[in-house]
Formats: C-alpha cells, structure tokens, sequence
C-alpha cells in the first residue's frame, strides 16, 4: 500500500464555500487606484481593461484574488495604477453586480458604462445591424438547392 503523503485531494485545494464577502463595505477608489472594466481575460492571471479614464491598461490579477475571485468579461473592478507603467495595472477588487449598480448610482462611473453584460463583439448600440450574420432564403431557392 502507498503511504498517502499529501494533506487531502482537489476538494481541500478548493476550499469551503465561504460567502464572507456578502454584505461587505463599498469600497471607493483613492489616489493611484482607477475603476475599470474587463475587456477580455488573457489568461496566466491577466486581462485587459477599459480604465475609467479611457486608457486601454494591461491588468495583473494579484495573488490574494487569483484562483479565488473568479473575474470575466464585463466585470467592474478596482485597479491600481503603476508610478512607472501607465500601461499596466493590477486588480485589487472586484465588485459584485448589485455593487457595481451602486457605484453607478453614486456617480462614481459614467452613465454610459454597461452593466451586467459581457463584452462579447464589442457591438455598440449604432452597429446592432451589423450583427446580422445570416441569410434569408426564399422557398424556390432552397428548393433548387
């Protein structure tokens, strides 16, 4: 028989099911800190965000959230801004959604940010008619076909 040693399975690497972050304080942003908006992940703790301020920033996960906060696209988060990158950037927070309508309520993000919603193509609302990737067939045509 091998002897087991490890501490446990993937079940103990995962954690419990701790919901300590309900109900928690707002947290604003400081001086060196931006509010931003998930473009997209890129994988290995990264991801590009749309800061507030409307620079394009390359964002650090750090290691307190990574594996533990899961982030998507179209999340809004807190980032903290770099005295010798402005490119880049590194996740403090992540807010949940009724958070994040909160902040919208107080002012803090522009009235046209979107909430709630995944950026998926990137459509605006004046290109929704350029979404339209099918095609209509007429019934003789598909009875030539």
């Amino acid at each position: 028989m091998p002897k087991n040693k490890g501490k446990g399975g993937k079940n103990r690497k995962r954690g419990k099911n701790e919901a300590d972050d309900e109900k928690r304080e707002l947290i604003f942003k400081e001086d060196g800190q931006e509010y931003a908006q998930v473009l997209r992940m890129l994988g290995n703790g990264r991801c590009e965000a749309m800061c507030i301020d409307g620079s394009k920033r390359l964002c650090h996960i750090r290691g307190k959230m990574h594996k533990k906060v899961w982030i998507a696209a179209g999340d809004i988060v807190l980032v903290g801004l770099r005295d010798y990158q402005d490119d880049k950037a590194d996740v403090i927070l992540k807010y949940m959604p009724d958070e994040a309508r909160l902040l919208k309520a107080y002012g803090e993000l522009p009235e046209n940010t979107r909430l709630n919603e995944g950026i998926g193509g990137g459509l605006d609302e004046e290109d929704e008619g350029a979404g339209d990737d099918y095609i209509e067939f007429e019934d003789e045509d598909i009875d030539k076909i």
